[in-house]
């Protein structure tokens, strides 16, 4: 089994980072060596949009601190609202030095707007 498919798979960027659509996401085979990270703030991780299951929840302001705890060789999925903050935190994971970060396109706006399953509360 390939740990790095969804990667492999994901639209280079050439700040180094990838990205994926949420049909990409939402129909890759679980991957061993997968994080998928929610940069939103509590209230939206619970709220209307809900979440991606299988998703933690690290608030952008604590992405940086949080991650010395995570393993280099891990695929990291970054999702917020829209895709702008899960950009901005991809692009700072890439900084500190993970080789494998990916946005979700379009957030958790483009998830719901694919009828995608959520979790909420």
């Amino acid at each position: 089994m390939n740990d790095y498919a969804l990667f492999d798979s994901a639209r280079a960027l050439p700040d180094g980072t990838r990205e994926i659509l949420p049909e990409a996401l939402a129909s890759a085979p679980a991957g061993r060596r997968r994080r998928i990270v929610d940069v939103r703030e509590q209230h939206e991780f619970t709220g209307e949009l809900g979440h991606v299951a299988g998703s933690k929840l690290v608030p952008l302001s604590t992405v940086t601190r949080e991650a010395s705890h995570w393993d280099h060789a891990d695929e990291i999925v970054l999702i917020c609202r829209s895709g702008g903050r899960s950009g901005f935190a991809a692009r700072e994971l890439k900084s500190l030095g993970f080789p494998r970060v990916i946005n979700l396109v379009g957030g958790m706006l483009a998830w719901n707007e694919a009828k995608l399953p959520v979790e909420k509360g």
